[in-house]
C-alpha cells in the first residue's frame, strides 16, 4: 500500500453539476445538504501514535498530532452546531484491526463512541468481518453473546449500534437477502423545503480473500457497481433527491502531494465508477487509506460524481456541501474538503470532554494488560511492506515455528498483511504486551499441516501470481528462497531450500501458518491442501513466549529470500 499523505485535499473545493431527478417539489430556493464522511476509523479512540507530517502549499512542514474520538467528536459537533441536519456517514472498516484499547474489548467502545458522535450509516468494510459475520451482527444488535475468542461486555453491557450498517452487495446464500439493509433514506426540511437523501452502502467484492473464510461462510459478495445501480431507481422512486454511495473500496494518487483533483488517480474503484448510474452524486470511499477529493467528471463528463476519502483513523474528516434544488430534486453544485482533526482540538475549538472521559475509562481498563512486560528485543522494526523481506516478519515466523515444534513443524510462514504495525522497543529494549498486540490484533491461532513438497512449491508461486496482490511470505529460520519476477507466472521461484536441502516435491513437510492463511486467506489457497491438521496456541502467545525466552531476543537478519530481478 502506498504511503499516507495526510495533507491531501486541505481546503479543496470542487464545483460539480449533477443530474439526479425526482418528482416535482414546491418552489423554494436551493437547500444546502451537509454530509461528513469518515472511513477506516479502525477503532482509533486515542490519537494516532505517530505524528503526521503536514505539508503546506509553500512546502513548509509541521509535525501534527492527529485523531482521537474526543477531537473527532468535537469536529463533527462543530459542524452540527451550524447545521443540525448534518449527516455523518462512514465508508467502512470502522472497527477491527484496532488498537488494544478498542480491540481488547471487541470494539464495543468504538461502536459506543460512534453512537455518541451521532454516526448515521456505516458501509460494512472487509475488516468488519474479521471476527465473523455473527459477531458483526452483534455489533449492530447488541448483547453479550460470546461469538469470538475474547469475552464481550467486560466493562459495560453492550446495547449495539444506534447507526445502521449497510451492505448492498453482501447477501446470505440461504435466503438471498442482504446481511444488512442495502440502503437508507434521510429527509431534511429547511426553509419550508424538503430534501431526501438516499445512502447506499457496500463493501469490496474481494472481501472473502481478505478475511478468514469462516468469517464469511454462507455469504455471497456481488459486483459493487451492479449492486449500486440496482438501488438507484428504487431510491429515486422513494423520492430521493440526492444519491450518496458509501463504499469500502478506493483509489490511490500518484501526485507528489496528493493535491485535490484526479490527475494520477488510479486504483480498483475506478472500474466501479466507470459503470455507475450517472444519477449518483457523491461517493465516499475508503480501504486504501489515501486522502483525495476527485471530481470524476474530469475523467468521465457523463458521470458528474464527487469522489472522496478521508484517509485513516479519524485523522481527517471530509466536509461535503451539496446545493439542491428542492423543486426539481436536482443537485446544483457540490463542494468538499478534507479537514484535519488535530488531537488537541485546536482546529475545532476544543475536544469533547465527555468523550475524552469515556475513552479514558477504557484506557484504564486496558492498562494492566497493555503495560505487562513481555521481554526485550535487540532492535525495532517498521511495519513490513508486502514485497520486501522484513526482520519483524522473520521474528514472528521464528516464534510460530518454535511454538509448533511439538506438532512436528519444520517451517513456518507469516503474511506481512497480517502485521498491522511495526515494533519500537524502549531505550533498554523492553517490549510491552501493547506493542505486540498492535502488530497482531486479530487473535489468530497457529495451525500446522502436512504438505507435499509439490504443494509447498505451488504455494510459493502464489506469492507472485495474478490472484490477489503480490505478497512475500516471511519464512522461519532454516528456509531460503530465490525468486525472479521477470520470469513467467508459475515459474518465478528459482530455488527453495529447507536446512540447506532443496524442497523435494515427493517429500512431506510439516508447515505452520496462522488460521487466516490456513483457510486460504490472502489468496494463498494452497494452504487449504494441507492434511493432518493440528491447531495450536494463539499467535500472540507464541510471539510473547519467543521474546521472553531470551534475556534479549535478537531480531533476525534478512536474507532468507533473494530477489534475483533486483540483484542482477
Amino acid at each position: 500500500m502506498r504511503s499516507l499523505r495526510p495533507f491531501a485535499a486541505l481546503g479543496a473545493t470542487l464545483l460539480l453539476a449533477a443530474c439526479a431527478t425526482s418528482g416535482s417539489r414546491p418552489a423554494a430556493g436551493p437547500v444546502a445538504v451537509r454530509i461528513v464522511g469518515i472511513n477506516d476509523f479502525h477503532g482509533n479512540l486515542e490519537p494516532i501514535g505517530r505524528p503526521f507530517t503536514l505539508v503546506s502549499a509553500d512546502g513548509t512542514q509541521e509535525k501534527v498530532q492527529v485523531g482521537g474520538a474526543a477531537a473527532l467528536s468535537a469536529a463533527i459537533a462543530q459542524r452540527r452546531r451550524s447545521d443540525p441536519d448534518t449527516l455523518v456517514i462512514s465508508a467502512g472498516d470502522l472497527i477491527s484491526a484496532s488498537p488494544l484499547i478498542s480491540s481488547l474489548f471487541l470494539d464495543e467502545p468504538s461502536v459506543n463512541a460512534m453512537n455518541a458522535i451521532g454516526l448515521d450509516f456505516n458501509a460494512v468494510g472487509n475488516h468488519e468481518f474479521d471476527r465473523g459475520w455473527q459477531e458483526l451482527r452483534r455489533m449492530q444488535d447488541g448483547g453479550c453473546a460470546r461469538l469470538s475468542i475474547r469475552k464481550p461486555c467486560q466493562v459495560e453491557q453492550f446495547k449495539g449500534a444506534k447507526f445502521r450498517f449497510l451492505s448492498a452487495n453482501v447477501t446470505t446464500k440461504s435466503t438471498g437477502e442482504t446481511l444488512f439493509p442495502a440502503a437508507g433514506l434521510r429527509t431534511i426540511r429547511k426553509s419550508g423545503a424538503k430534501v431526501t437523501i438516499g445512502v447506499i452502502g457496500l463493501t469490496l467484492k474481494d472481501t472473502p480473500n481478505l478475511v478468514t473464510p469462516s468469517g464469511v461462510d454462507g455469504l455471497a459478495f456481488s459486483d459493487e457497481a451492479d449492486a449500486i445501480n440496482a438501488q438507484v431507481p428504487e431510491l429515486v422512486a422513494k423520492g430521493a433527491d440526492v444519491l450518496v454511495v458509501a463504499i469500502h473500496q478506493g483509489l490511490y494518487s500518484e501526485r507528489p502531494n496528493d493535491a485535490p483533483g484526479c490527475e494520477g488517480i488510479n486504483g480498483p474503484l475506478l472500474g466501479i465508477l466507470s459503470r455507475l448510474d450517472p444519477r449518483v452524486n457523491l461517493v465516499l470511499s475508503g480501504h486504501t487509506h489515501n486522502f483525495y477529493v476527485c471530481d470524476y467528471a474530469k475523467i468521465d463528463p457523463s458521470r458528474p460524481i464527487l469522489v472522496t476519502s478521508a484517509g485513516y483513523g479519524g485523522t481527517f474528516l471530509t466536509d461535503v456541501t451539496l446545493k439542491v434544488d428542492p423543486k426539481r430534486g436536482k443537485v446544483l453544485s457540490s463542494e468538499a474538503r478534507n479537514v484535519l482533526v488535530r488531537a488537541d482540538g485546536s482546529t475545532t475549538g476544543g475536544i469533547d470532554q465527555a468523550m475524552a472521559a469515556y475513552v479514558a475509562r477504557y484506557a484504564a481498563a486496558a492498562r494492566e494488560v497493555a503495560e505487562r512486560p513481555v521481554g526485550k528485543l535487540s532492535a525495532g522494526s517498521d511495519k513490513p511492506a508486502s514485497t520486501i523481506e522484513s526482520s519483524f516478519g522473520n521474528l514472528i515466523a521464528d516464534a510460530q515455528l518454535a511454538a509448533t515444534r511439538p506438532a512436528g513443524a519444520q517451517v513456518a510462514f507469516m503474511n506481512p498483511s497480517g502485521i498491522r504495525a511495526g515494533i519500537t522497543p524502549a531505550a533498554d529494549g523492553s517490549i510491552r504486551f501493547a506493542d505486540i498486540y498492535a502488530a497482531q490484533p486479530f487473535g489468530n491461532t497457529l495451525v500446522t499441516k502436512t504438505m507435499t513438497g509439490a504443494q509447498l512449491l505451488k504455494l510459493l508461486e502464489q506469492q507472485f501470481d495474478a490472484d490477489g496482490f503480490v505478497q512475500l511470505l516471511a519464512p522461519s529460520q532454516g528456509f531460503a528462497m530465490r525468486y525472479d519476477t521477470r520470469r513467467p507466472e508459475g515459474q518465478r521461484v528459482v530455488s527453495a531450500t529447507l536446512d540447506g536441502k532443496p524442497i523435494d516435491p515427493a517429500r512431506r513437510y510439516r508447515v505452520t501458518m496462522n488460521s487466516f492463511l490456513s483457510a486460504g486467506g490472502d489468496s494463498f489457497t494452497m494452504f487449504r491442501e494441507g492434511t493432518e491438521t493440528v491447531t495450536g496456541a494463539e499467535d500472540l502467545e507464541a510471539l510473547e513466549a519467543w521474546i521472553r525466552a531470551e534475556p534479549v531476543r535478537q531480531m533476525p537478519p534478512v536474507g532468507r529470500t533473494s530477489d534475483l530481478s533486483v540483484a542482477n
